[in-house]
Protein backbone atom coordinates (compact mmCIF):
# COMPACT_ATOMS: atom_id res chain seq x y z
CA UNK A 1 0.00 0.00 0.00
CA UNK A 2 1.22 3.49 -0.86
CA UNK A 3 -0.25 6.49 0.92
CA UNK A 4 0.48 10.12 0.02
CA UNK A 5 -1.14 13.47 0.69
CA UNK A 6 -1.65 15.40 -2.55
CA UNK A 7 0.39 18.37 -1.27
CA UNK A 8 3.38 16.07 -0.69
CA UNK A 9 3.42 14.92 -4.33
CA UNK A 10 5.67 16.86 -6.73
CA UNK A 11 3.82 19.44 -8.83
CA UNK A 12 5.28 19.11 -12.35
CA UNK A 13 4.81 21.92 -14.86
CA UNK A 14 3.79 20.71 -18.33
CA UNK A 15 5.18 22.88 -21.12
CA UNK A 16 4.67 20.83 -24.30
CA UNK A 17 2.54 17.92 -25.48
CA UNK A 18 2.83 16.10 -28.82
CA UNK A 19 0.16 15.80 -31.49
CA UNK A 20 0.81 14.22 -34.88
CA UNK A 21 4.57 14.61 -34.50
CA UNK A 22 4.45 18.29 -33.48
CA UNK A 23 5.19 19.58 -29.97
CA UNK A 24 2.41 22.00 -28.99
CA UNK A 25 2.52 24.57 -26.17
CA UNK A 26 0.71 23.79 -22.94
CA UNK A 27 -0.13 26.94 -20.96
CA UNK A 28 -0.42 27.33 -17.17
CA UNK A 29 -0.75 23.61 -16.46
CA UNK A 30 0.81 21.32 -13.87
CA UNK A 31 0.25 17.73 -12.79
CA UNK A 32 0.78 15.68 -9.64
CA UNK A 33 0.99 11.89 -10.15
CA UNK A 34 -1.01 10.64 -7.15
CA UNK A 35 -0.50 7.02 -8.21
CA UNK A 36 0.83 5.10 -11.18
CA UNK A 37 1.61 1.53 -12.10
CA UNK A 38 3.20 -0.40 -14.94
CA UNK A 39 4.80 0.74 -18.19
CA UNK A 40 3.09 1.02 -21.56
CA UNK A 41 6.34 0.51 -23.46
CA UNK A 42 6.69 4.25 -24.17
CA UNK A 43 7.77 5.32 -20.70
CA UNK A 44 4.27 6.06 -19.42
CA UNK A 45 2.34 4.06 -16.82
CA UNK A 46 -0.34 1.54 -17.74
CA UNK A 47 -2.53 3.06 -15.02
CA UNK A 48 -2.40 6.41 -13.27
CA UNK A 49 -4.35 8.86 -11.16
CA UNK A 50 -3.29 12.46 -11.63
CA UNK A 51 -4.28 15.81 -10.16
CA UNK A 52 -4.11 18.63 -12.70
CA UNK A 53 -4.08 22.34 -11.90
CA UNK A 54 -4.69 24.80 -14.74
CA UNK A 55 -4.30 28.53 -14.14
CA UNK A 56 -6.89 31.06 -15.40
CA UNK A 57 -6.62 31.17 -19.20
CA UNK A 58 -4.35 28.11 -19.17
CA UNK A 59 -4.91 25.38 -21.69
CA UNK A 60 -3.98 21.94 -22.91
CA UNK A 61 -3.95 21.94 -26.73
CA UNK A 62 -5.29 19.28 -29.07
CA UNK A 63 -3.69 15.89 -28.35
CA UNK A 64 -4.48 12.21 -28.14
CA UNK A 65 -3.00 9.14 -26.49
CA UNK A 66 -3.33 5.38 -26.39
CA UNK A 67 -4.88 5.19 -22.92
CA UNK A 68 -8.50 5.75 -21.99
CA UNK A 69 -9.06 8.70 -19.68
CA UNK A 70 -11.68 9.96 -17.24
CA UNK A 71 -11.46 13.46 -15.80
CA UNK A 72 -13.45 14.63 -12.77
CA UNK A 73 -13.64 18.42 -12.42
CA UNK A 74 -13.08 19.50 -8.81
CA UNK A 75 -12.89 23.28 -9.11
CA UNK A 76 -13.00 25.99 -11.74
CA UNK A 77 -14.75 25.95 -15.07
CA UNK A 78 -13.29 24.42 -18.22
CA UNK A 79 -14.19 24.49 -21.86
CA UNK A 80 -13.52 20.96 -23.08
CA UNK A 81 -13.06 20.26 -26.78
CA UNK A 82 -13.42 17.24 -29.06
CA UNK A 83 -11.70 17.45 -32.44
CA UNK A 84 -12.09 15.80 -35.82
CA UNK A 85 -9.11 13.40 -36.09
CA UNK A 86 -8.55 14.20 -39.77
CA UNK A 87 -9.01 17.99 -39.99
CA UNK A 88 -8.24 18.97 -36.38
CA UNK A 89 -11.38 21.13 -36.35
CA UNK A 90 -13.39 21.41 -33.12
CA UNK A 91 -16.44 19.13 -33.38
CA UNK A 92 -17.79 19.70 -29.87
CA UNK A 93 -17.20 22.18 -27.04
CA UNK A 94 -18.71 21.73 -23.58
CA UNK A 95 -18.49 23.89 -20.47
CA UNK A 96 -17.60 21.63 -17.53
CA UNK A 97 -17.67 22.72 -13.90
CA UNK A 98 -17.26 21.05 -10.50
CA UNK A 99 -18.86 17.62 -10.30
CA UNK A 100 -18.64 16.99 -14.05
CA UNK A 101 -16.88 13.92 -15.43
CA UNK A 102 -15.46 13.64 -18.95
CA UNK A 103 -14.58 10.28 -20.53
CA UNK A 104 -12.29 10.05 -23.55
CA UNK A 105 -11.63 6.90 -25.55
CA UNK A 106 -8.20 5.84 -26.70
CA UNK A 107 -6.79 8.08 -29.50
CA UNK A 108 -9.72 10.56 -29.34
CA UNK A 109 -8.34 14.08 -30.04
CA UNK A 110 -9.24 16.49 -27.25
CA UNK A 111 -8.12 19.58 -25.35
CA UNK A 112 -9.32 22.02 -22.72
CA UNK A 113 -9.03 25.57 -21.41
CA UNK A 114 -9.67 27.06 -17.97
CA UNK A 115 -12.27 29.79 -18.50
CA UNK A 116 -12.65 30.72 -14.82
CA UNK A 117 -10.89 33.54 -12.96
CA UNK A 118 -9.29 31.14 -10.49
CA UNK A 119 -7.07 28.06 -10.84
CA UNK A 120 -9.08 24.98 -11.79
CA UNK A 121 -8.37 21.42 -10.73
CA UNK A 122 -9.41 18.01 -11.94
CA UNK A 123 -8.59 14.41 -11.18
CA UNK A 124 -7.62 12.36 -14.21
CA UNK A 125 -7.56 8.56 -14.24
CA UNK A 126 -5.78 6.87 -17.14
CA UNK A 127 -5.74 3.20 -18.05
CA UNK A 128 -4.63 1.25 -21.11
CA UNK A 129 -7.41 -1.07 -22.21
CA UNK A 130 -6.71 -3.71 -24.83
CA UNK A 131 -9.18 -5.35 -27.21
CA UNK A 132 -7.44 -8.73 -27.11
CA UNK A 133 -6.11 -11.07 -24.45
CA UNK A 134 -2.42 -10.12 -24.86
CA UNK A 135 -2.42 -8.10 -21.64
CA UNK A 136 -3.77 -10.94 -19.51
Amino acid sequence: MKVAHWQDVEDIKIEKFPYKGEMLDVVGTSVRWLSKHGDDGNGYPEYGLRLFTIQPGGQIPIHNHFYHQTMYIQSGEFECYAYDPESGDVTEAKICGPGTSVYLESMEPHGMRNISNTPGTFLCCICNVYDDDKSL
